[in-house]
């Protein structure tokens, strides 16, 4: 089989290739989003910086297969960065590594496969692809829960699925790195990329401030019965469920529960007004079902970090469902995505309204 690996110039991605390299015909490729000249965005903490490219470029010479360079940078700035300023500048906090994953990594990468003659593409994440019974193709958790990736997953489509491997899925963080460290891979103890890739430094603010050449007006900070609290400093400055950084002294822990972009304004309440159990969500991909044809008992996740939580969730449009959590839940915020699972298999998931 004829297989592109993804090069990211990391561990997972270096052992990925190993492993793919056994049995099959393998392409290495990276994909440069960034221009090295805007500063804005390129350096050595950001993803595909001259170092990320020659870590992959070494890994690919050490297990003898190919490597290739493809720039990808206007197509990730019209899907992913704008898509990430629009989402402040209009009161959502977003996650755009579901969207580069879709729009960008698998896509293009899979574009560039089928053009080419090859078979598959595959990447370094923690998570597993199986068939199902009804002849769907299944995202399911990696074995190993700690690295388990399924939530920005989500929206893979049939067709990408179909075209895609995921070697460790059914590894350890810990076997990866000790396999990377015997072969000799340079970047066997690399560190894990954490933060939003072009904002390397994570002052998101100073980036959608000098990237659109904008300045966000002050606002009021009011309460839930619209009693001016004080003076916020711009509305994307702020995310839901924050405490810190506000700037009041107000004699009891207040935190932001809603923006309003039309009135300017960002609304505080108590931690405990915080808590809610229903939410709809639009954009939505199914992957275990087409449809979902009647209320589905299911757990449910609402960050990167959560664990997935008791719920139902029903779907009540063509591309809307509406989740029910069985208890409450902090600080449901939207932009950010809600994954659904049926034990170790997503069901699909949503952008939360």
């Amino acid at each position: 089989m004829k297989v592109i690996v993804a090069m990211s110039g990391g561990v997972d991605s270096a052992v990925c290739a190993y492993l793919i390299k056994q049995n099959n015909d393998a392409l290495g490729i990276t994909l440069r989003l960034h221009d090295e000249s805007d500063s804005l965005i390129y350096g050595e903490n950001s993803c595909c910086s001259v170092k990320d490219i020659a870590d992959a470029k070494s890994v690919c010479n050490i297990i003898g297969i190919p490597h290739e360079t493809h720039d990808f940078g206007a197509e990730f700035k019209e899907c992913v960065i704008s898509d990430f300023i629009n989402c402040y500048k209009n009161g959502s906090t977003p996650n755009p590594c579901v969207i580069c994953n879709r729009k960008i990594k698998f896509e293009q990468l899979l574009k560039i496969a089928m053009e080419r003659g090859y078979d598959a593409i595959t990447t370094g994440h923690y998570a597993r692809i199986e068939k199902g019974e009804n002849g769907r193709y299944l995202l399911k958790k990696a074995l190993d829960l700690s690295k388990d990736q399924s939530y920005v997953l989500y929206s893979l489509t049939q067709e990408q699925l179909a075209h895609t491997i995921f070697p460790l899925g059914e590894m350890t963080k810990a076997e990866a790195r000790n396999l990377a460290e015997h072969i000799g891979f340079v970047n066997a103890r690399k560190k894990d990329s954490q933060d939003v890739c072009f904002i390397p430094d994570g002052d998101y603010v100073s980036f959608i401030e000098q990237t659109t050449g904008e300045t966000f007006e002050k606002g009021n900070f009011i309460d839930l019965n619209g009693n001016i609290l004080g003076t916020h400093q711009g509305i994307i400055k702020y995310t839901i469920g924050q405490r810190k950084g506000l700037g009041l002294a107000l004699g009891e822990p207040m935190y932001v529960i809603e923006k309003n972009v039309e009135n300017n304004t960002v609304t505080l309440a108590k931690n405990e007004e915080l808590f809610g159990t229903t939410l709809t969500a639009s954009n939505i991909n199914l992957i275990s079902c087409e449809k979902i044809e009647k209320p589905l008992k299911i757990k449910a996740k609402i960050r990167y970090n959560q664990k997935e939580q008791p719920a139902t969730v029903e779907q009540i449009g063509k591309d809307l469902i509406k989740v029910t959590f069985d208890e409450q839940q902090r600080a449901i915020t939207r932009g950010q995505s809600v994954v659904l699972y049926e034990g170790d298999t997503v069901v699909g998931g949503g952008i939360i309204n």
